[in-house]
């Protein structure tokens, strides 16, 4: 679908590199951006066909309906998830990257009823068959000392959920 509506060649490297650039310019955090760029760094190559895509910013729901259209009306709680997966089985997993927004209000006080309302939309979400996997923006540090401890977390994470769901057997890493 992308070839087609970018007229671009496929199947074709440049074309894939078109794609994965274009939805990483979507990301809205450097630790969104280190998920990403670690998921692709480690497993395309070395699954090929089967390698699931890691889509990002997939909107559940869309309310159409901007901050200041509401009035006064709350926005729809899960409206945009960080990352979907799509897995030939039909299984759906969502992927969060958690930063203070996710758990914090006004000058970034804790807020027990933000973080309520985060874990009853994954209670919600997982009842309607996904699952729900969270990751503290924190874990994810693009900084020198740091980056290469966030890219093995990233890689030891996708290398569980691939034995999980016998996408790659832990013995082919």
């Amino acid at each position: 679908w992308w070839a087609r509506a970018n007229n671009l060649a496929f199947p074709a490297r440049n074309t894939e590199v078109n794609l994965f650039t274009r939805l990483r310019s979507s990301l809205a955090s450097p630790p969104e951006r280190l998920f990403f760029d670690s998921y692709f760094k480690f497993y395309h190559d070395v699954l090929g066909e089967s390698f699931p895509a890691l889509v990002p910013q997939v909107y559940l729901h869309f309310d159409p309906k901007s901050l200041k259209d509401l009035e006064g009306q709350q926005r729809l709680p899960r409206q945009r998830m960080d990352f979907l997966i799509l897995l030939s089985n039909n299984q759906r997993i969502v992927i969060e990257i958690d930063g203070k927004q996710h758990y914090s209000e006004n000058d970034n006080v804790p807020s027990p009823r933000k973080y309520s309302e985060m874990v009853a939309e994954d209670r919600r979400l997982r009842l309607l068959g996904y699952e729900v996997y969270r990751f503290g923006g924190y874990e994810l540090k693009d900084d020198n000392s740091n980056k290469a401890q966030s890219e093995n977390l990233v890689q030891n994470f996708f290398l569980q959920l691939f034995e999980k769901y016998r996408i790659m057997p832990i013995s082919e890493t």
